[in-house]
């Protein structure tokens, strides 16, 4: 299969050549678009409303650790292989018609994020507008501006960055400001929290779920980067300023206004000038999520039905269906999709990391084609043990009520991939030892 530089492609089905590798700053950009983002700031507002800002510093800290190691991991295998999440699923555990459905779940949460987020978009546009647009039509117009970004594929989503990344940033940094000239810094973090008590392992959670879609889809970024180390970087300074950085100063800025309210907060301590950046840069985080829905989508395409659809046309269709969702009201169910995201995505996670670097069953495949910059010839159909695992996973996020869930379900998803391989591998293996040629 031989790669595709067509713009709207984008290597969507093949490996990323050594040739279109970027330098690390450039993926970072793009990996802190997507967490400095307006919903963070939801998150960390979320937070401080409902804790005290040293429980909201560890809940952050425990949802952040694990989002690092499964980012780094997950992300470490995207740069060595040049693949994106949903195409080096087929290698990691869940086969050819299992990273299909792999795809659609992250096309599904993606889509869903989408919608959230361009309902924000569209919402700060109409309110700037004194309501002369109307919600409806300023999501379609956000909506539709997003998808013509992502059309053409990872550079743009890079220069959106170069934007939106500093000026975000600049209107945090004059929060910061303003909050520790009118309180003090000592009051503001032994301050109790202003609204309903919110327990550790639900923010936790919260702070996991947010962005554990992020994590997974680590590789369709980092299949640009040139090597392990440059993923390193990229995935640690993006933690640290994402989620440390913008959730700690929105706890803080939750408890100087005390309101949960993101658009209060950030009204109350930049003015309007600041809310109109902050909800401008939406657009970087919404443009990835645009972006790996259309990768899941061309995968699931590919899959199922052999069938290789240009990710262009692909992400012109998904954004309009994101754009009706954002109109319909799904901002609505906000933290309820995180807590759901918290314990269905994790799964993914924990089976492609044990089948990559423990049991490494395809290693040897991949390697091969690799050094031919191709993708392997042959895949297994569906592993049914990756299916249980990933079932089993969820449900102990849902169920078992001791620690957290995301922890929980990775965890959990991960042991019984393993045990279950062990146990039933080579039955699969002579059962399902076909091997679809892709075409």
């Amino acid at each position: 299969m031989n790669g595709n530089s067509n713009m709207a492609d984008d290597f969507s089905l093949t490996r990323v050549p050594a040739g279109a590798r970027l330098p690390m700053w450039e993926v970072l950009l793009v990996r802190l678009g997507a967490l400095t983002t307006l919903s963070q700031f939801m998150l960390g507002s979320a937070l401080g409303y409902g804790m005290t800002f040293w429980q909201a510093f560890w809940a952050t800290m425990l949802g952040s650790v694990l989002l690092e190691v499964v980012s780094l991991l997950i992300g470490i295998v995207g740069a060595r292989e040049g693949l994106s999440t949903s195409l080096l699923a087929r290698w990691t555990g869940f086969g050819k018609y299992g990273s299909g459905i792999l795809g659609a779940v992250i096309a599904i949460g993606a889509i869903g994020w989408f919608g959230v987020q361009n309902s924000v978009f569209a919402k700060g546009l109409d309110g700037a507008l004194n309501g002369a647009l109307g919600f409806p039509l300023a999501a379609t117009i956000t909506g539709l501006f997003v998808t013509l970004i992502v059309i053409f594929g990872f550079k743009w989503l890079s220069w959106t960055a170069r934007i939106a990344v500093p000026g975000f940033l600049a209107v945090i940094a004059y929060g910061i400001y303003k909050v520790l000239k009118d309180h003090s810094l000592v009051d503001l973090i032994s301050t109790p929290a202003p609204g309903p008590a919110l327990s550790l392992g639900m923010a936790a959670t919260m702070v996991a779920g947010g962005y554990m879609i992020g994590a997974i889809i680590t590789p369709d970024m980092s299949r640009y980067c040139r090597n392990g180390k440059d993923v390193l970087w990229m995935t640690l300074i993006g933690t640290i300023v994402g989620e440390f950085g913008v959730n700690l100063i929105a706890v803080l800025m939750a408890h100087a206004v005390g309101s949960g309210d993101v658009v209060t907060i950030v009204l109350q301590t930049t003015g309007w000038l600041g809310a109109a950046i902050v909800i401008f840069a939406t657009v970087k985080i919404n443009d990835l999520n645009l972006y790996s829905s259309s990768l899941g989508i061309t995968n699931l395409i590919d899959s199922l039905f052999n069938v290789k659809v240009n990710r262009g046309l692909v992400t012109l269709i998904i954004g309009i269906i994101g754009t009706v969702l954002s109109v319909v009201g799904i901002l609505d169910k906000f933290v309820n999709f995180l807590v759901l995201l918290g314990v269905w995505v994790p799964p993914i996670a924990g089976i492609m990391v044990v089948d990559y670097f423990i049991l490494k069953r395809d290693r040897k495949v991949l390697g091969e084609s690799r050094q031919k910059g191709l993708l392997p010839e042959t895949s297994e159909s569906i592993n049914p043990t990756t299916l249980a695992a990933w079932v089993l996973g969820a449900l102990a996020g849902y169920f078992i009520e001791i620690g957290i869930p995301s922890i929980n379900s990775l965890i959990v998803s991960g042991i019984a991939y393993l045990v279950g391989m062990k146990i039933f591998g080579s039955a699969i293996s002579q059962k399902n030892p076909e091997v679809d040629q892709l075409a």
